[in-house]
C-alpha cells in the first residue's frame, strides 16, 4: 500500500492511520473487517464462526478529513 497519498476529494496530503476498537474490558485494539452479515450471540455481541478477518488500515485528509479504509 502507498505511504504517501494525496486525498481524491480535495489533493490534500493524507495520513495513515487505524481505526480503533474499545472492548468490552476496556481493551483497545485495531478494528477488523470480515466478510459475511454481522450474525447477532448474546454472549459475544457477534459471532466469527472463523471467517478470515482482516485489520483495517486507513488513510485520513489533513485538510478535510476525508477517510479511506482498506482490509489488508
Amino acid at each position: 500500500m502507498e505511504l504517501d497519498k494525496s486525498c481524491p476529494k480535495c489533493s490534500s496530503v493524507m495520513q495513515r492511520g487505524f481505526i480503533l476498537d474499545h472492548t468490552a474490558h476496556s481493551s483497545n485494539v485495531v478494528a477488523q473487517w470480515q466478510p459475511g452479515e454481522p450474525q447477532r450471540s448474546f454472549w459475544v455481541g457477534v459471532q466469527t464462526k472463523n471467517s478470515p478477518q482482516y485489520e483495517i488500515k486507513a488513510y485520513r485528509c489533513k485538510a478535510c478529513g476525508y477517510l479511506e479504509s482498506y482490509a489488508l
